[in-house]
């Protein structure tokens, strides 16, 4: 593998991994709060970072040893209205610039399995900024996100909110059962 994609691939993974945990985080503090259907959302995206995060580990397989991995990341605890917009940010900063570059340098660098693993955390966070900002708009509101169920694809970190999943996955064509339901009724 080029030595820069790999590095695309190590700060890729160094950033979902911190944003899995700053969702875990966030999604606690939500929950006592008042919100639970916000704390369920940061739990189901949390679920699709390490999904991403995974990907971009798999592409690394044969790149064995240390690294200083630098990752863009947010640091801070909130309220939750703040916590969403520090999520929208870092959603909105991969789908505007780092994943698009990353896809770039692996296109230039023919590094088709690595496009991929980007091509999907990038069309998945576009996703994951929709529904962070639906929620913050009902958060400043006083009120819950009106979601309680969401569910991830398992391969690529799609996320939708409703019932059931009834389609194969928009961005990896995974059929409906390889996806999580989080139930903010069930956990």
């Amino acid at each position: 593998m080029n030595p820069m994609t790999a590095s695309n691939l190590k700060s890729a993974f160094g950033g979902e991994s911190m944003a899995h945990m700053r969702y875990i985080s966030w999604g606690e503090a939500a929950k006592k709060e008042g919100f639970p259907n916000v704390w369920n959302l940061f739990n189901a995206v949390s679920y699709a970072e390490q999904v991403h995060a995974a990907n971009h580990f798999r592409e690394l397989k044969k790149e064995v040893g240390e690294a200083s991995v630098t990752a863009g990341a947010g640091f801070g605890m909130t309220n939750t209205a703040e916590n969403l917009q520090g999520a929208i940010d870092g959603e909105n900063y991969e789908v505007d610039q780092m994943y698009p570059a990353f896809i770039q340098v692996a296109n230039m660098q023919e590094e088709k399995s690595s496009i991929r693993s980007f091509q999907f955390a990038l069309e998945a966070e576009k996703t994951h900024a929709a529904l962070f900002t639906e929620a913050k708009g009902r958060v400043e509101q006083g009120k819950d996100f009106d979601e309680s169920r969401v569910h991830v694809c398992n391969i690529c970190g799609y996320t939708i909110t409703g019932e059931t999943v009834e389609d194969d996955c928009p961005i990896c064509k995974a059929k409906p059962e390889m996806f999580r339901c989080f139930d903010t009724n069930v956990q």
